[in-house]
C-alpha cells in the first residue's frame, strides 16, 4: 500500500470518528441539562442511532453494486453537516428525537463505508486495519479532551463542532482512492437489501458470534449513554478529559491486535473482551470519586481490551469470512448487529433502567443501573464459551 493511501485513510478515519466523538457521549449530558430530558427521553435518543444502524447495510449494498463507496461516503457527511446545524436549533427534548434520527440515517452508514473502504486498499487485514484504524481513536481523544477542557460537555457546542468536521469529511471523501462497485451481474430484491451477507449465517461460529455481537452491545449502550452522567454524580471531576484515558487505552490495545491474533486466537480475544466488560461494570458500580476513585478509573481504562478485543477483532473476523463481492454488505450487517440491533435494545432498556432508579429529586442509584449490563455481559461470556468453537476461525486470522 502506498504511502500516501494509507496517509488518506487515516485522516478519514480521524475525521469521521472526530465528528462522532463530538457529540455521541455528550449528549446524554446537554439533553439531560439544557433541554431537562427524562431518562426515557435520553434513551431514546440514543435509540435513534441505533434505528439508523439497522438501515446502514442498505447503503452498503447500494455501495456495493451501484457506486463507488468513496462517494456515497462524501455525500453522506455533507447532508449531515446541514442536518447538524438544524439540530443545534431545537431546544424542546420531546421533538429532539426526530432530528437526532434524521441527521443518525446520514451517519450511521458512514462507519461501515470507512470499515469497507479501509478493507479494499490494503493487504493484510489483520496487520494494516488497526493502524489506519487507531486514527479514528486518537480522533475520539481529541475532541473530548478539547470539550472537557473547554466545558462544553452540557453546551450545544458539541454540535457545531461536529457540524464543521463533517463538512471537512465530505470534501476529503470525493478526494480518497477510487473505491467502484465490485459486485457485477443481474440484481435482485434480496441484494439490494444486503441479503447477500446473510450467507454467512450457514456458519455456526458466525451464528453465535452475531448473537454475541447483538446482546454484548446492550451493555455497551449502557457505557455510551450513561458512563458521563454517573461518573459525574459519583463527585469526578472534568469528567470529559479523563474518559478519554479510555480511547489512550484504546489506542494501545489496538496496537497490540497483531501481536495477540497470533497468540490467541479469534476465540480467546473475543472471550477476553467480554470478560473485561463485566469487570469495568462492577468497578462503575462500586467505585466512588470520594473513597475509590480508582475503581473508576480502571472501568474507564478498560474500553481498550474491551472495545478492541471484541468489536475491532470481530470486524477483522468479517472481513475474512466475506468474499470480495460483499465485504461492504458483511461490514454492514455486523455493523447492524453491534450499533443498530444491540445498542437500540441496549439504549431503550438503559433508559428504562435508568428512569426506574432515579427517584422525585432526580438522584440516581447508579449501583442499580451498573448491575443490569454486568449481568448481561456475564450471560453472553458463558453462550460465547459454550458455543463458538471454530478452528477455522483462527487459522483464517493469523493467515
Amino acid at each position: 500500500m502506498k504511502s500516501s493511501v494509507r496517509i488518506q485513510l487515516m485522516l478519514m478515519m480521524f475525521l469521521q470518528f472526530f465528528t462522532w466523538g463530538s457529540w455521541y457521549g455528550q449528549m446524554s449530558v446537554y439533553l439531560g441539562k439544557q433541554l431537562n430530558a427524562t431518562g426515557d427521553q435520553i434513551g431514546n435518543a440514543y435509540t435513534a442511532f441505533s434505528i439508523a444502524m439497522i438501515i446502514s447495510p442498505f447503503i452498503g449494498a447500494v455501495a456495493d453494486r451501484y457506486f463507488s463507496a468513496q462517494k456515497v461516503l462524501g455525500v453522506l457527511n455533507l447532508i449531515g453537516t446541514a442536518l447538524l446545524f438544524v439540530l443545534s436549533q431545537i431546544n424542546d427534548a420531546s421533538n429532539f428525537f426526530w432530528f437526532i434520527l434524521t441527521y443518525c440515517l446520514c451517519f450511521a452508514p458512514c462507519i461501515a463505508l470507512t470499515t469497507s473502504i479501509s478493507m479494499r486498499h490494503i493487504a493484510s487485514p489483520e496487520k494494516d486495519f488497526p493502524t489506519i484504524r487507531v486514527m479514528g481513536t486518537i480522533a475520539w481523544i481529541a475532541v473530548t479532551n478539547l470539550i472537557g477542557l473547554l466545558d462544553l460537555g452540557d453546551k450545544v457546542a458539541i454540535f457545531q463542532i461536529a457540524m464543521f468536521t463533517s463538512a471537512a469529511m465530505g470534501l476529503l471523501a470525493f478526494t480518497l482512492p477510487s473505491t467502484p462497485p465490485r459486485a457485477t451481474g443481474p440484481v435482485n430484491i434480496g441484494q439490494i437489501i444486503g441479503a447477500d451477507a446473510f450467507t454467512l449465517f450457514k456458519d455456526r461460529s458466525f451464528v453465535i458470534f452475531f448473537i454475541a455481537s447483538v446482546a454484548i452491545c446492550i451493555p455497551l449502550s449502557f457505557y455510551y449513554a450513561f458512563a458521563n452522567p454517573s461518573l459525574r454524580a459519583s463527585g469526578m471531576e472534568f469528567v470529559e478529559n479523563k474518559m478519554s484515558l479510555g480511547q489512550v487505552s484504546e489506542v494501545g490495545f489496538m496496537l497490540l491486535i497483531p501481536l495477540a491474533f497470533s497468540r490467541l486466537g479469534v476465540k480467546w480475544m473475543l472471550a477476553v473482551g467480554l470478560i473485561s466488560w463485566i469487570v469495568r461494570f462492577l468497578c462503575f458500580g462500586y467505585g466512588d470519586a470520594a473513597t475509590s476513585e480508582w475503581m473508576l478509573y480502571a472501568a474507564i481504562l478498560l474500553h481498550g481490551v474491551c472495545f478492541d478485543f471484541f468489536f475491532v477483532t470481530g470486524q477483522i473476523y468479517t472481513d475474512t469470512k466475506a468474499g470480495e463481492r460483499i465485504k461492504s454488505q458483511a461490514q454492514g450487517l455486523i455493523t447492524l448487529a453491534t450499533y443498530g440491533l444491540g445498542m437500540g435494545i441496549g439504549s431503550w432498556l438503559g433508559g428504562k433502567v435508568v428512569a426506574a432508579n432515579t427517584n422525585a429529586d432526580k438522584i440516581t442509584d447508579w449501583l442499580s443501573v451498573w448491575m443490569v449490563p454486568a449481568g448481561i455481559a456475564a450471560g453472553v461470556l458463558v453462550l460465547f464459551l459454550l458455543f463458538f468453537s471454530e478452528k477455522s476461525a483462527n487459522k483464517a486470522a493469523v493467515a
